[in-house]
């Protein structure tokens, strides 16, 4: 499966974000892509000022756009995430679209970022959204994908949950900032790659050093052995990678870690 992720940059034009999102999938579409991932609020600064002004309800102006692209393009969007409104409540969404338009997924980001670095980054997600609930699998012609929302995937037991209900590679909308990013974000996506054998995308949105909230760019995809198949820098650009899912197979018998499990002593008890 040839997948594709649109590291892109976003304006204070939700249209506009919009347009260049659509405008892009429909050219990764031409090159072959069979999958594009947008970043986490593709259509949305990064900002509280933004999100309930940005938010949209169920089927909203950018969910339609998404389905039509989807549709027109023939390809799977997975449409990063954008502010959703729902009975007086702001939540930072995914909404997936198959091949002919048909949402098969939607992901309510469940573990918040309420963080204050000291010299560094503060901002409390809390403050403007309310926490999902759930987590996320949906199925493919390509076979079975979790998905979950940036600090979703700082919490192994979610992509565990994924892997061990048959995920092939978990998709992460996400947008770490330039403390954590340097830190931890390749880390991450190769140790929750290698842990799980299965493949791990991350797409982020492009820098912008002059936005209240700069992301750290870096857009990713390692393989089950945990090398990186590919990656951006903080640029814009779009990113591409071959996703051969029999090599899963092939590295569990190798390295039998999900058959090597001892679940019969796995609980927690004082020591």
């Amino acid at each position: 499966m040839k997948t594709a992720i649109i590291q892109m940059p976003v304006v204070n034009d939700k249209r506009a974000n919009i347009e260049y999102a659509c405008s892009q999938i429909a050219e990764t579409a031409r090159t072959g892509a069979d999958m594009v991932v947008l970043p986490e609020m593709f259509c949305c600064p990064y900002s509280g000022e933004y999100f309930l002004r940005y938010g949209e309800a169920d089927g909203g102006p950018a969910q339609a756009a998404l389905a039509d692209i989807a549709q027109k393009t023939g390809v799977i969007v997975v449409g990063g995430s954008i502010p959703e409104t729902d009975d007086g409540k702001l939540y930072n969404t995914s909404y997936v679209y198959d091949a002919a338009g048909v949402r098969i997924a939607k992901h309510r980001k469940a573990h918040l970022f309420d963080a204050d670095v000291k010299n560094g980054i503060r901002f409390c997600e809390s403050d403007h959204f309310a926490a999902g609930s759930a987590i996320t699998i949906f199925d493919t012609r390509f076979g079975r994908f979790g998905l979950c929302v940036c600090f979703d995937f700082r919490f192994p037991e979610m992509a565990r949950i994924m892997a061990l209900n048959g995920a092939l590679a978990i998709i992460v909308p996400a947008a770490f900032n330039m403390t954590t990013g340097p830190a931890h974000w390749e880390t991450m996506f190769r140790q929750r790659a290698v842990d799980n054998q299965i493949f791990t995308i991350g797409a982020a949105p492009a820098r912008d050093e002059t936005a209240p909230y700069v992301s750290y760019g870096n857009s990713i995809i390692v393989d089950p052995w945990g090398a990186v198949a590919a990656r951006c820098g903080g640029e814009a650009c779009v990113l591409t990678a071959d996703l051969n899912f029999e090599r899963l197979n092939g590295i569990r018998d190798q390295l039998p870690l999900i058959n090597a499990r001892r679940t019969d002593i796995y609980e927690i008890r004082a020591l």
